[in-house]
C-alpha cells in the first residue's frame, strides 16, 4: 500500500507541474485567457452551423462533449453538422474506416475490416438551461467479423468464451444513449447532470474513436484497458460542475465490461464509481486526473484452469492534450496520457503511457505518429501451461512498446462526407523471454479508406 500511495502522489504531483507549465506557456499564446468562460465564445465559425435560435451558455457547453461528460480541447474545430429542427439544434459526427491489416510472425493475423461509428446530439433550451439528447451507435458487430480484429499485443475482453488476445474486440452496437442537463449557476460557473443506461463516466481520457489526436488511426490503442475502455459502460450516473477553467465530476455505473452479444446493452446495477478533474487554462489545452473502482471488469475472470486475471481494479489516469487550429476546418492535436491499473486480487499494477499525435502538413495531408509503452500479463491468458511456465520462470507481466507512424491523403469531400487514403506501419520492441513467440522484430501494417462527417469549407 505505501508503494501505491507514492505512485499516487508522484502521479499527482507531476500532475500539477505539467498544469502549471501549462498555464504559463498559455499565457504567452493568444488564446483566451485561463478564467474566460469558453461557454460564452462565438461560435458562429463552429463548422457546420446552421443559425436559427441561438444555443444559450448551457447549450454550447453541451455541444462541446465528446463521449458522455468527456471532452477535447476546447478549440478543436469538431468534423460536425448542425442542422436545426425547430426548437431543436442537433450534432451529427460521423467516421468509418475500411481496413486492411497485415501483420508478422507467428501470432500475427491478417484481414480486411471495417470500424466505425456514428453520433447523433440534439440540444435544445430548458429552464434556463439546455437539455441534450446524445446518442452514438457503431456497426462494428456487422463490419468486423468473429468477433475480432488482428491487432499484436492487445488483450482484454473475450470472443466464443475465450480471451481475446493479439487481437481487439469489435465495439458495442449502442455505443452511447444518454441525457444530459446543464445550467449556469452563475456568469462562470455550470453545473451539469448526465445519465445514460449506455454511456461513458468520467473516468479516463477521451476515448480513442474520439480523441482529436487519433482521428487518422483506424486501430486501437494497446493500452485501451488501462486508459478509457469504460467508453461503453452501462447505468451510467454523473454530476459535474465547472467554474472558469477547472471541472470536476463524480460518477456511479456498472463496471463489468460488454460481453460478447455486442448488439444489446448489458445492464447491472451502479457497483463502480469513479472521479475526474479537468483543466482548461487556455482554448488549446486540456488536462485532465481521474480515478475509478471498476467491480469485476473482466469477464474473463471466471474462466478455470489459467492464472487469475480477474478482481476488481483501481484505475487511475492522468493526461494532458493540445490542439491548434490550423484553417479549413483541421486542427494540429497532441495527447500525452498515462494509465495504470491496480487488480485488487492479485496485488499487481499495470501501467501504461502514451504519446499520439495528428499534424495537418497541407489541408489535405496529414501524417500521424502514436508511441505506447504498456505492461501486458495476459498475452498467454489462452495457453494455461505456457502461461504457468513463463510466470515460473521470468514473471507475468511484460513490458511492450510500440512504434507507429502514418500517412492520409483527403481526396476530396462530397455531399458532407469526406473521404481519405492512407496507411500506417507500427513496429514493435519486447522482452527476450517472449520473442521465440511473436519474433524478434514483429510489426504491423494498415492500409485504410477513411470516411468522415464534415461539412464542406
Amino acid at each position: 500500500m505505501k508503494t501505491y500511495e507514492s505512485i499516487r502522489r508522484a502521479s499527482a504531483t507531476a500532475f500539477m507541474i505539467a498544469t502549471l507549465a501549462m498555464q504559463q506557456q498559455a499565457k504567452a499564446q493568444a488564446d483566451p485567457p485561463a478564467g474566460h468562460d469558453m461557454s460564452t465564445m462565438d461560435h458562429s465559425q463552429m463548422a457546420g452551423m446552421n443559425h436559427g435560435e441561438e444555443m444559450n451558455k448551457a447549450g454550447t457547453y453541451l455541444m462541446k462533449m465528446a463521449s458522455g461528460t468527456s471532452q477535447n480541447p476546447l478549440s478543436w474545430p469538431m468534423p460536425m453538422l448542425m442542422p436545426k429542427l425547430g426548437s431543436w439544434n442537433f450534432m451529427v459526427m460521423g467516421q468509418g474506416f475500411v481496413n486492411s491489416t497485415q501483420q508478422s510472425g507467428p501470432r500475427g493475423g491478417d484481414k480486411v475490416y471495417s470500424a466505425n461509428w456514428g453520433m447523433i446530439s440534439a440540444a435544445r433550451r430548458l429552464g434556463g438551461g439546455s437539455l441534450m439528447l446524445q446518442s452514438m451507435f457503431s456497426l462494428d458487430p456487422a463490419t468486423v467479423t468473429n468477433q475480432r480484429y488482428p491487432l499484436l499485443f492487445q488483450t482484454g475482453e473475450t470472443a466464443h468464451g475465450i480471451p481475446l488476445v493479439d487481437a481487439q474486440h469489435p465495439h458495442d452496437f449502442i455505443m452511447g444513449l444518454g441525457v444530459q442537463y446543464a445550467h449556469p449557476l452563475s456568469e462562470n460557473t455550470m453545473f451539469q447532470v448526465y445519465y445514460a443506461p449506455v454511456g461513458d463516466p468520467a473516468l479516463g481520457p477521451v476515448a480513442f474513436p474520439h480523441r482529436a489526436s487519433a482521428f487518422e488511426l483506424p486501430q486501437a490503442t494497446l493500452a485501451h484497458h488501462l486508459q478509457d475502455s469504460t467508453h461503453i459502460a452501462n447505468n451510467v450516473a454523473t454530476v459535474a460542475i465547472r467554474h472558469q477553467w477547472l471541472r470536476l465530476e463524480a460518477s456511479s455505473f456498472y463496471g463489468t465490461e460488454p460481453n460478447e452479444n455486442r448488439w444489446n446493452p448489458d445492464w447491472g446495477p451502479m457497483n463502480s464509481y469513479s472521479g475526474r478533474v479537468s483543466l482548461f487554462p487556455s482554448s488549446n489545452w486540456m488536462a485532465q486526473f481521474s480515478a475509478g473502482h471498476l467491480t469485476d471488469p473482466e469477464r474473463q475472470a471466471h474462466s478455470p484452469g489459467g492464472e487469475e486475471h480477474g478482481g476488481d481494479v483501481v484505475r487511475m489516469t492522468s493526461s494532458l492534450h493540445y490542439t491548434r487550429p490550423v484553417g479549413n476546418g483541421n486542427a494540429w492535436s497532441t495527447s500525452l496520457i498515462w494509465g495504470r491499473n491496480h487488480n485488487t486480487s492479485n496485488q499487481r499494477n499495470l501501467n501504461s503511457y502514451l504519446v499520439e499525435t495528428l499534424l495537418p502538413v497541407t489541408t489535405k495531408d496529414f501524417l500521424t505518429a502514436r508511441f505506447e509503452l504498456v505492461d501486458k500479463d495476459e498475452l498467454f491468458a489462452n495457453d494455461h501451461e505456457l502461461e504457468h511456465q513463463l510466470a515460473h520462470s521470468v514473471g507475468n507481466v511484460f513490458r511492450v512498446q510500440a512504434y507507429t507512424a502514418g500517412y492520409t491523403r483527403d481526396v476530396g469531400t462530397f455531399q458532407n462526407v469526406e473521404t481519405g487514403i492512407g496507411a500506417n506501419l507500427s513496429a514493435y520492441v519486447v522482452p527476450g523471454a517472449i520473442q521465440p513467440y511473436y519474433g524478434q522484430h514483429p510489426w504491423g501494417a494498415n492500409v485504410f479508406i477513411r470516411f468522415r462527417v464534415k461539412p464542406q469549407q
